[in-house]
């Protein structure tokens, strides 16, 4: 089920007539800096760079605006990506998970040694509290993972283990030190689409269906959060609010 309709139902008029919300879409990682690498061996930001590819032409699709970071994979420095995304309304950075290396096992595949895990899979989301605009960041990343969940993702308790809950129903964890998360003026979140390192996982994260499921979780809980901000900022003061039961 398509759940942008529904909320599209539910905003005011008003939204309706702004300029549509500009998303920065960051791909991590890039040159020299591969990622993770796969249980296949396959570099983590090439996976960064298909999801990345494929939840900015979903959100075009949904008429958000989009500012690509880094598709090239040549930028530098990490402080350079939220800078590239400067006049953006919201920044998501797209990357995929691993685990420490206590928990992989050796295993072969097409001849050459490789690592995997059985332990850890499944999606995170994470913001920092030092972020200039952490409601809206809170906001967002719940709502993208609410939208994960009904679409029937599951998210990675792991990262209980190191990080501070900040709405661990829907996976979103705490990071506060993430430098693309808080060394930015915009509401920021980080994505973590799932674990490389697990065998199945890794096969499923390259599946076209499934990257298009998750795209349209992603848009539509970006797409949510976004438009709901920009109706409250527009609504008068002492507008009644928008009950979604009436």
């Amino acid at each position: 089920m398509n759940y942008f309709c529904l909320f599209a139902l539910l905003l005011p008029s008003t939204a309706a007539l702004a300029a549509p919300p500009l998303v920065a879409v960051d791909v991590g990682h890039g040159g020299k800096d591969a990622g993770a690498i796969s249980a296949r061996g396959r570099s983590e930001f090439d996976f960064n760079r298909d999801f990345a590819g494929r939840l900015a032409d979903t959100l075009r699709q949904r008429r958000l605006g989009v500012r690509e970071v880094n598709f090239d994979g040549n930028i530098g420095s990490l402080a350079a990506r939220p800078q590239a995304a400067a006049g953006s309304d919201f920044f998501i950075a797209i990357h995929h998970d691993s685990i420490g290396e206590q928990w992989l096992r050796d295993w072969e595949w097409e001849g050459r040694p490789q690592r995997y895990t059985e332990v850890k899979r499944g999606y995170g989301i994470f913001v920092s509290a030092n972020n200039p605009d952490l409601p809206t960041s809170l906001r967002c990343a719940s709502t993208i993972g609410a939208m994960m969940r009904r679409a029937g993702f599951v998210p990675t308790p792991w990262h209980g283990r190191k990080h501070q809950p900040a709405d661990a129903d829907n996976g979103v964890w705490y990071y506060d030190n993430l430098v693309v998360l808080y060394r930015t003026t915009l509401p920021a979140v980080l994505f973590e689409a799932g674990v490389i390192k697990h065998r199945d996982e890794e096969l499923e994260l390259r599946d076209p269906v499934r990257q298009a499921r998750m795209a349209d979780a992603v848009t539509t809980g970006i797409a949510a959060c976004l438009y709901v901000s920009s109706a409250a900022d527009e609504e008068p003061a002492g507008s009644p609010a928008v009950d979604p039961e009436k």
